[in-house]
């Protein structure tokens, strides 16, 4: 399998995705997951503009994902699967669920601070629904973890829910 990474950053494209998990693992694309986006050729120019030469990047939304999967874990190139949140990563391991490449783990990268979030790491903040939607990736066989950089010790899920702050 060359889909190499399963993450959600609620940045999307930025320097710790492309440098700090990019070059290590000496991805060749990108398959960048957001309803919104996948309909904005503005925003996707921007988020191009990002992405080092000798890297591709693509732009679907899930059920585009869904299709396109297939040939991102054929694909003779390294590669990333990357989502802005955690219910768009839970609507494509829904999508493939039962499929011949379904989803088998995720990294839980950056989700910031936002009103309705706890802190649960210092770079993790979740709200009660996105909990019970990892915790729910994590019942159909996925596994989640958090990890920030790709030297970081990853979390499991039950650990990582169990952190009050940093």
């Amino acid at each position: 399998m060359t889909v190499e990474l399963y993450r959600i950053d609620d940045r999307l494209i930025h320097g710790q995705v492309v440098v700090g998990w990019g070059k290590p693992m000496d991805l060749g694309f990108i398959a960048l997951v957001d309803d919104e986006l996948a309909a904005s050729e503005w925003e996707q120019e921007l988020y191009r503009m990002a992405v080092p030469p000798g890297m591709s990047v693509s732009f679907h939304d899930v059920a585009g994902a869904a299709v396109a999967h297939g040939a991102w874990v054929r694909d003779f190139r390294r590669g990333i699967v990357l989502t802005g949140d955690v219910a768009t990563m839970a609507r494509l391991g829904n999508a493939l669920a039962g499929s011949a490449d379904p989803l088998r783990r995720v990294n839980v990268g950056g989700i910031h601070h936002r009103a309705d979030r706890t802190q649960r790491m210092r770079y993790v903040f979740l709200t009660h629904a996105e909990e019970t939607a990892l915790r729910a990736l994590a019942a159909s066989g996925v596994e989640v973890t958090a990890q920030d950089v790709p030297g970081a010790h990853p979390v499991p899920l039950e650990e990582l829910l169990c952190h009050r702050g940093v």
